[in-house]
């Protein structure tokens, strides 16, 4: 654990994203102190710029976009993390069994993956919504996680394929190992950075497509999140008037968010792909690894 800490703290690129990550979650969780009030009040002017009583201008209807920015990032930042969970565990267990029992299962479950993954996903999410007609976060959360889970599913199954004929894992399943521990200890670790890989992706994937829907007036404008204040930006035509701080504010959140998030799944996409590696301390960190599994296999 300690030599992975230290590894992280090696990579700058990991660094930065979670310092970027982390601060928008605390700013989002001590939102009360950060911003007291109602972010809703009309405190000021109409489309007022940016001053020192309002840090990052007014909406037209007069609130603080400062306000309505760091509460907005409570759901925002709340769908996506909880959504790219749901999508990431759902895709992992599909396609841990998927590859690891084969035959009829995995028949079963390749053609129910494939079945939602030739179904286009923003599309499909406009025509629930649409039906749904104005939805909550909840509701956004189960839309996106239902209908964003093959990729993983994939990705996990094709992984899987390759390590359940691994001889640790045949050595494993000869001294009668039950197939739950089989998965769980002997392949699960192992998938670990392709599993990083999908979560960090799908968090980005779950907040953008939770923009996506509010931006297009699916969502509840009562709500206060970024996609809603973009949405409220775009019917007061802020871009129009020049007010580009109302529309500003919550792009640049969402796009730190991407950035933080990308930064940490280069890190992970380093440590999975073989030809991205690079760095004395990943190179020992990674033979260590490789030495412990040949022990591992050896006393088996």
């Amino acid at each position: 654990m300690n030599s992975s800490f230290k590894l992280f703290l090696r990579q700058k690129k990991a660094v930065a994203g979670f310092v970027i990550v982390a601060a928008l979650c605390l700013m989002a969780l001590f939102a009360p102190l950060l911003a007291p009030g109602d972010p809703s009040a009309r405190v000021g002017r109409s489309h007022q710029p940016p001053t020192v009583e309002h840090y990052f201008g007014t909406t037209k209807m007069g609130r603080d976009v400062y306000s309505q920015f760091v509460w907005g990032a409570r759901p925002s930042l709340t769908v996506g993390f909880v959504t790219g969970l749901a999508i990431t565990a759902l895709g992992t267990a599909i396609g841990l069994v998927a590859g690891y029992f084969g035959g009829r299962t995995d028949a079963t479950l390749d053609l129910i993956t494939n079945a939602v993954l030739v179904i286009p996903n923003i599309p499909l999410l406009i025509l629930l919504a649409s039906f749904a007609g104005t939805v909550g976060p909840v509701a956004i959360m189960a839309i996106i996680a239902l209908t964003s889970w093959p990729w993983g599913a994939r990705m996990t199954r094709s992984q899987t394929l390759a390590l359940k004929n691994r001889e640790f894992v045949v050595a494993a399943r000869m001294v009668g190992e039950p197939s739950w521990r089989v998965i769980f200890v002997e392949i699960l670790p192992n998938l670990v950075p392709l599993i990083g890989i999908n979560l960090v992706g799908s968090i980005i994937y779950a907040i953008v497509a939770q923009t996506t829907l509010e931006y297009l007036g699916f969502g509840d404008p009562l709500n206060v999140t970024w996609g809603t204040m973009l949405y409220n930006a775009q019917n007061s035509s802020a871009i129009i008037i020049g007010a580009w701080w109302d529309i500003g504010t919550p792009a640049i959140g969402i796009a730190l968010v991407g950035l933080g998030l990308a930064l940490l799944n280069f890190t992970f996409d380093e440590i999975a792909n073989p030809q991205l590696r690079s760095g004395p301390a990943l190179s020992r960190w990674l033979r260590l690894n490789r030495l412990r599994a040949r022990e591992l296999e050896a006393a088996r």
